[in-house]
């Protein structure tokens, strides 16, 4: 039927006013940031636009900010009451070493901390294990006892910050060292605010950093979940990751898709597990890569979100909106940084950082012009994050909610966007679920085919890359300064750790570890051992042994 009739049109028009009367209901009560909300010519902008005759389903598929399905953003004012969080990736070295960057990215203008942890750290190794030499610090910061997490936040309030960390085969164990470092301070768990990653699903699937296998990694979760739910209201258990899905070489249809499904079958365990949806999935965030292709970006992020509001509702029914609601950090793509020319991944980042904030961001990390090369200096760090502050301050983008909404473009490619993701959900339960998908190579086996596609295409100059296949320097000079990561971590950090040895109760800790191992077997919450193990500085290698002898370890299956 192409036309609707005179009274369908008018209900349609009141519901329209309904929900545009709530909406600047919604608005005026938020909290708007004192700031002049004008061009640069003077013009006052509204806070919103919207048509005057809206036409046939603009309620469902896009409506206002702040209200179901959330098409244009998750809060009635979005920028306009409060900017995203500046959360720049930061690690190496020693715990000393990586709390003086804190330090001076705070005194610069971020918001927010995000730890990135070492290669030992990330599989759970401490840093006298065999494997663990010569990798000590190289690519993030070692972490291995409570001792370490008090010098990582040494002069830090953790109740008066965000902190995001990047960790996740032993993230249960990093989370107990920074819950007993936050009771040291006198912190109530209630005002603890971040985010841990703690998404194993997609480690399975593309970063290959896992330890116990799916089946019990999931268990791990649903009781990390249950825990914070009870004592840690204002912090995101998990933060479900597309990031490293796109770095693997997927499409941004692959990278949406994937993602969702993954926090949906979180969604699964957690309520299976005896939880209530609504008690835990206001915790839930996500993770995601801005890439390049500037407008399928932030089709990506507006698809997302309509997506997992009308699942977490019609689906999995939940009641309270805030359930329903996708709050996501995101991060400049790693992948499409150059080591030729790096210079120019300044402007790569400010394009896509550009798009993440179009598309409504909670929180963003930019990546520095010199992480092809090695870990950021604090002068590349410095520029990544001028680059948010001159898209918070000078380009007027954060001065109006949803500033593309209405976009034929826009609109028309996020509609595509969450067409392809549900013919992947449908993909994805023909193969009997994520899990399933996961053991069977599916997902591997996708993101490998689109990670060859885009190759020939760059090989076969079908797509430019600047300073790669085209406008390429011959005989060309890196004339920047480079971060060098030495030996002397390794050393400083063995000797911490074989100090911490000495000076430990040895009976306590083999107790705790046991009382570990059993909450393991008897499906005990295994959060409260783990606490109590970290507070008695047992370190992070010796739980991981502990909770390996009744989990066991996981080796993928070949694929091709």
């Amino acid at each position: 039927m192409l036309f609707r009739s005179n009274t369908d049109m008018s209900d349609q028009l009141e519901l329209f006013n309904q929900a545009k009367q709530q909406w600047k209901e919604e608005a005026k009560s938020s909290a708007t940031r004192d700031y002049s909300f004008e061009t640069l010519s003077g013009e006052s902008l509204e806070s919103l636009y919207y048509p005057k005759n809206p036409g046939n389903g603009f309620l469902d598929k896009l409506g206002f900010p702040g209200q179901f399905p959330y098409t244009r953003g998750v809060h009635a004012n979005m920028y306009r009451g409060k900017l995203w969080t500046k959360r720049q990736f930061s690690g190496f070295g020693t715990p000393e070493e990586t709390n003086a960057r804190y330090h001076s990215l705070l005194s610069k203008g971020q918001t927010g901390l995000s730890v990135a942890f070492d290669m030992p750290t990330l599989m759970g190794y401490d840093p006298d294990h065999p494997w663990s030499k010569g990798e000590v610090g190289k690519c993030g910061v070692s972490i291995a006892s409570i001792k370490d997490m008090e010098r990582l936040f040494e002069g830090i309030n953790l109740g008066d910050i965000s902190v995001s960390q990047t960790i996740n085969g032993p993230a249960v164990i990093l989370l107990a060292f920074y819950i007993a470092v936050a009771q040291n301070q006198g912190v109530p768990l209630e005002n603890l605010r971040g985010t841990l990653q703690n998404d194993i699903l997609k480690e399975f699937i593309a970063q290959k950093e896992w330890i116990f296998p799916p089946e019990p990694s999931m268990r791990v979760i649903t009781d990390m979940m249950s825990f914070c739910t009870e004592h840690m209201p204002q912090y995101n258990t998990i933060s479900i990751s597309g990031y490293h899905i796109r770095e693997a070489g997927s499409t941004a249809a692959q990278e949406l898709a994937f993602t969702l499904a993954d926090g949906f079958t979180y969604v699964e365990y957690a309520i299976d597990a005896g939880l209530d949806v609504d008690a835990f999935a206001p915790r839930l965030s996500f993770f995601f890569n801005s890439h390049m292709d500037f407008f399928e970006e932030i089709a990506k992020y507006r698809a997302a979100r309509r997506i997992w509001a009308k699942r977490m509702k019609n689906k999995y029914g939940a009641k309270n909106p805030r359930s329903w609601k996708l709050r996501f950090h995101t991060q400049t793509a790693g992948c499409s940084l150059t080591a030729q020319q790096p210079e120019n991944n300044i402007a790569r980042t400010g394009f896509q950082a550009m798009a993440a904030v179009l598309g409504g961001t909670q929180s963003l990390h930019t990546n520095s012009m010199d992480e092809t090369l090695a870990l950021p200096t604090e002068k590349s760090a410095e520029i990544a994050l001028r680059t948010q502050q001159l898209i918070a301050f000078e380009t007027g983008v954060a001065n109006v909610a949803d500033p593309l909404g209405g976009s034929w473009f826009v609109e028309s490619l996020t509609d595509q966007m969450e067409a392809e993701a549900e013919k992947y959900f449908d993909e994805i339960e023909n193969q009997g679920g994520v899990i399933s998908a996961i053991e069977k190579g599916y997902f591997q086996r996708e993101i490998a085919r689109a990670a060859s596609i885009y190759q020939q295409k760059i090989d076969n100059k079908q797509l430019i890359h600047v300073g790669v296949n085209k406008f390429v320097k011959k005989d060309e000079e890196i004339d920047i300064p480079l971060l060098e990561i030495g030996d002397k971590a390794e050393t400083l950090q063995l000797k911490a750790l074989a100090d911490l040895r000495i000076g430990r109760n040895e009976n306590a800790v083999k107790v705790a570890l046991i009382q570990i191992q059993e909450a393991c077997a008897n499906g005990d919450n295994i959060m409260p051992p783990i606490v109590e193990a970290a507070k008695i500085f047992a370190t992070m290698g010796e739980i991981v042994v502990a909770m390996k002898s009744e989990f066991g370890e996981w080796q993928e299956s070949a694929i091709f």
